[in-house]
């Protein structure tokens, strides 16, 4: 019974902050969250499972009533979106994890290349406009939907972010380019959601992710510009025949 109230303690730990506390599970989760970014960064493959931590994590700091925080509000847009995190992450690992196995092939024997997992891309006008489309459409559908639920004001806000992070986190896994904009763009808008909710750990994280993704968008676009698209190695020039 003991050991069972220590777990309890330790879950519920907060780290008392001004006239507030920081839930420890809260900055735990988003350290798991800046660890997957690093390592989606560097086109890691370990980047996927070690997101799907720390989404388990912050799961249940957005459902907090659930779990003991009856004073603490529900963001559902915020716990849906660790649910798809899941979900997409799962895609993103199986498919980072074929994409490595042929770049193996393609390149045994060299030196270096061999443990990145894609060769970043350029989404291309169609599925940039696809983009667009569904985050208008997505948030406008989503916010009576969580507004009805009882998700925190401004509602429209947790759609938005919602929306965004599920067009990011796969466009991430199909190695475009430009889902580090996705996320700057779910960023400006999550920051003051999440700071007016009371997650500051995750505001303040967010607030980092921002400039975070920025970095992220020039280091892959370096990447493509640096490396030679991996059609080029599967479908030679048959005029050089």
């Amino acid at each position: 019974m003991d050991a069972l109230r220590w777990l309890v303690d330790l879950f519920n730990w907060y780290i008392p902050v001004g006239g507030g506390g920081l839930l420890v599970r809260e900055v735990v989760g988003n350290v798991f969250g800046l660890a997957s970014a690093l390592g989606g960064m560097r086109r890691k493959v370990w980047a996927w499972p070690v997101g799907i931590i720390g989404n388990i994590i912050l799961l249940t700091v957005f459902l907090s009533s659930l779990f003991g925080g009856a004073d603490t509000a529900n963001l559902l847009g915020q716990a849906g979106r660790q649910i798809m995190f899941i979900a997409v992450s799962i895609y993103g690992w199986v498919q980072w994890r074929a994409a490595r196995a042929e770049r193996r092939t393609q390149h045994e024997g060299e030196a270096g290349g061999q443990d990145t997992a894609i060769t970043p891309q350029w989404a291309g006008w169609k599925a940039r406009i696809g983009i667009v489309l569904t985050m208008i459409v997505g948030t406008i559908a989503l916010t009576p939907v969580f507004r009805a639920l009882g998700s925190w004001e401004p509602v429209w806000a947790d759609a938005w972010t919602f929306v965004g992070s599920l067009l990011a986190t796969y466009g991430m896994a199909k190695g475009w380019v430009e889902f580090w904009l996705i996320w700057v763009a779910v960023d400006v808008v999550g920051v003051p959601l999440l700071w007016s909710a009371g997650y500051y750990a995750s505001a303040f994280m967010y607030l980092f992710y921002g400039v975070f993704t920025l970095i992220g968008f020039f280091v892959w676009l370096r990447a493509k510009a640096n490396e030679k698209p991996q059609v080029e190695t599967v479908m030679p020039d048959p005029t050089l025949q």
